[in-house]
């Protein structure tokens, strides 16, 4: 079988005795049963107790021969300093490899330390072999035991971590016993958006063993990992085997659609192995394409160990257009649409319930026209970047953050910068992850310049995001602002420029949502078309910036609802919101932006006089006929934004404005077709003819777009008309303008 149809069917030549073995020693399957959490995704009923996640777990370093430890292990949450139970079984049962947080695991119940356990034999066919233990990941910290002997310790939630667990094994049953540590907010270690108190952008966290645990047998002499750095302007790859065997003879042999034979090279453990490739084809996300590698290890004789791999040729850098810094992938000048992608489930939290949902994601991304994802400060199991590998799609890939948002601990700077080496050490070989996003928002942001300096001395290939968001050293490559909600391009002269933030509008789905309550987001709709309208308004922007400010990337806030939060693309459970068609020509600028006629200006382009106040005004005020004579006459907009947007400063904490205007007579379509035209900072009601025709709280940014509806677009009338408008400030900036207006076209 060739490695392109292995990676098609998931890793399914694994030897037959896997799926015989692996549940050897685990626990019956009666007594485990799934949590029925606040929201389930369709694939909750696919997750097999006797083999979740039955996929080899690491597809560019594969080996043929492996056991998979997934499935019900005994489960109990412990207290400081507990000891294992050596021998003993414990008091519960979890499914392994979803967190104990997750209802996929049966316990759906957070605790900062715990115990798991079960038993497993070795086949036969191991003998004289070495057998490596391999976790994807534990959060935070595990301490394993074998027999009752501690094979090793790990820090890192995030990492992939092996034992050598050969001379603690015994013939037939073993035991083996995981003690998890995890502080979550409480520690200073990376931990990205969880928290023990979830709440707004912040989620449940993730405890213990969230990835594939397997054993592979190896011989003496292996391959411990494999170093693979494409380079595309020389035509060439250079493949380094690494081992603990100094000096061993290596060879390589590369294959793949369209290759009229194999092309073969001979090195050295440890020592590059550079191998031409002749008129290389490159991986982008219109043409994915994979080289099939195996790599392995002779003794003249025989070939004691062998894995198979892949690898895309792809150059990621910047170039210039001869007025801005731009993004070029294989030196052509690209520019990247990518959704903020938590990777968040509500069944399994961390880990997706099957393989074929983690791909879901990926495929939806990029039907929706997206050519990238934002791993927001969340590092995903290996067979996620496989699918970005395969499917298409490039990354920027975030390092977890530490002190997010809440966490007020000393800053665990030593874990910081091992697991900063660890994820550019892990994820070097996939050709799809194209940026190293440093920090995030100024979460626990330190020594910047450093971290900076370290991501291009180990991992010169790729662009480096020094602080999305956050304070921005201009070390990176990127200038990197976030804007809510609508997006803004950054004046930088020495960086790309790029709005690594913007967006977040809100729908709420109630049958598909994480609280019976509607949730967060920056801006709401009320429905798929609204949602829609304000998308496409936002990206016609975009497409201004792109050609007239050189802006180069955007990231749109997001993939699917997270818990709280209703501002995803999709529901949490993954039910799209609005069309992926509809967004896949907004997302490629293949649409008409939406054509607005106003029936009331605003002071956006032009001075519009009204009358105002900032004391309370008497009983009334709101309708027509009211004597505003004492009030003041000034023009709009009013508040600390004059300097840009408005005329007249405005710094109380309220104001009311009202003023007439002279409408037309509107019929029934064109009143289905009214929009209020608002910049509002912070809480506003507005008054048609005294009628209360609209109220918001919180702030925007810059003018948006508001449905009209039907009471409000009914008060309206031909001829005279009053609005009158009452904003409140409370902290921070404050502005307030306001019109009408009624749309006559746009692409959907």
């Amino acid at each position: 079988m060739n490695c392109n149809a292995l990676h098609a069917i998931g890793a399914a030549c694994v030897l037959s005795f896997f799926i015989m073995s692996s549940s050897s020693g685990a626990f019956a399957q009666s007594e485990y049963a799934p949590k029925e959490g606040p929201l389930m995704t369709k694939w909750a009923k696919d997750v097999d107790p006797a083999m979740p996640h039955p996929e080899y777990p690491r597809p560019q370093m594969e080996r043929g021969e492996w056991l998979n430890l997934n499935g019900v292990w005994e489960f109990e949450f412990t207290g400081e300093g507990a000891a294992p139970k050596f021998g003993e079984s414990l008091s519960r049962k979890i499914l392994v490899p979803f967190p104990p947080e997750s209802a996929l695991s049966g316990i759906m119940e957070h605790g900062d330390r715990a115990l798991y356990r079960r038993t497993f034999e070795i086949p036969e066919n191991w003998a004289g072999k070495d057998v490596l233990l391999n976790f994807g990941a534990v959060d935070y910290e595990a301490e394993v035991f074998v027999n009752g002997k501690s094979v090793g310790t790990h820090k890192g939630g995030y990492l992939p971590f092996s034992f050598n667990v050969t001379e603690f094994l015994k013939p037939g049953e073993n035991e083996l016993i995981v003690r998890v540590f995890d502080p979550t907010e409480k520690g200073g270690q990376p931990h990205g958006k969880q928290t023990t108190n979830p709440t707004g952008i912040i989620y449940t966290p993730t405890s213990g063993i969230w990835q594939t645990v397997w054993l592979e047998p190896v011989s003496k002499a292996h391959i411990s990992s494999l170093k693979i750095t494409p380079d595309v302007d020389k035509g060439e790859v250079s493949v380094t085997a690494l081992s603990k065997a100094n000096g061993a003879d290596v060879s390589v042999e590369i294959s793949g659609p369209g290759l009229d034979k194999k092309i073969s090279a001979v090195g050295k453990t440890n020592e590059p192995i550079i191998i031409k490739i002749d008129n290389p084809r490159l991986w982008s996300p219109g043409d994915p394409y994979l080289y099939d590698m195996e790599v392995s290890l002779s003794d003249g004789k025989e070939k004691p160990d062998a894995v198979k791999s892949y690898f895309g040729m792809r150059k990621i850098s910047v170039g210039s257009d001869g007025k801005f810094k731009r993004i070029f992938l294989n030196n052509k000048e690209v520019f990247m649409v990518g959704p903020l992608d938590q990777g968040f489930w509500p069944d399994g939290i961390y880990t997706a319930p099957t393989d074929e949902a983690l791909r879901y994601d990926i495929e939806e991304t990029i039907k929706c026209g997206f050519n990238f994802a934002r791993k927001h400060i969340k590092i995903e199991p290996a067979r996620w970047y496989y699918w970005a590998d395969k499917l298409g799609l490039m990354v920027w890939q975030d390092m977890p953050s530490i002190n997010s948002y809440v966490s007020p601990v000393p800053i665990d700077k030593e874990s910081f910068e091992s697991q900063l080496r660890g994820a550019l050490e892990f994820l070097h070989n996939s050709p799809a992850v194209v940026m190293w996003v440093i920090f995030n928002e100024g979460c626990g942001q330190h020594d910047t310049e450093k971290y900076a300096a370290l991501a291009k001395e180990l991992d010169p290939t790729r662009l480096v995001n020094d602080a999305s968001g956050g304070h921005s050293t201009g070390t990176g490559d990127m200038h990197d602002i976030h804007s809510y909600p609508a997006p803004r391009v950054s004046d930088s002269e020495t960086q790309v420029r790029v709005c690594g933030e913007f967006g977040g509008i809100g729908y709420y789905i109630p049958k598909h949502s994480w609280n019976s309550a509607e949730g967060f987001s920056y801006i709401g709709t009320e429905s798929p078309d609204g949602l829609l309208f304000k998308y496409a308004n936002y990206f016609d922007a975009v497409r201004k910036m792109r050609e007239e400010q050189g802006l180069s990337a955007v990231v749109y806030t997001q993939t699917t609802d997270v818990e709280n939060e209703i501002n995803g693309l999709y529901t949490y459970d993954r039910i799209p919101k609005v069309s992926p068609a509809s967004l896949k020509k907004i997302n490629t600028f293949n649409f008409t932006p939406p054509k607005m006629e106003p029936l009331l200006e605003t002071s956006e382009t032009s001075p519009s006089e009204w009358k105002f106040v900032t004391d309370a005004p008497a009983g009334g005020w709101e309708k027509p006929g009211f004597d505003d004579s004492s009030w003041n006459t000034a023009p709009a907009g009013f508040g600390d934004a004059a300097a840009t947007k408005g005329n007249t400063p405005w710094h109380t904490s309220d104001i009311w404005i009202r003023k007439s205007f002279t409408l037309p007579k509107l019929d029934a379509e064109t009143k289905k077709k009214l929009f209020w035209k608002l910049f509002h900072d912070e809480d506003v009601e507005i008054y048609i003819n005294g009628v209360r025709a609209f109220s918001r709280g919180g702030f925007v940014t810059d003018y948006e777009y508001f449905q009209m509806d039907g009471a409000a677009a009914d008060a309206l009338k031909e001829g005279e008309n009053t609005i009158a408008i009452h904003c409140r400030q409370t902290t921070g900036g404050q502005y307030i303008d306001a019109g009408i207006c009624v749309l006559k076209e746009w692409g959907f």
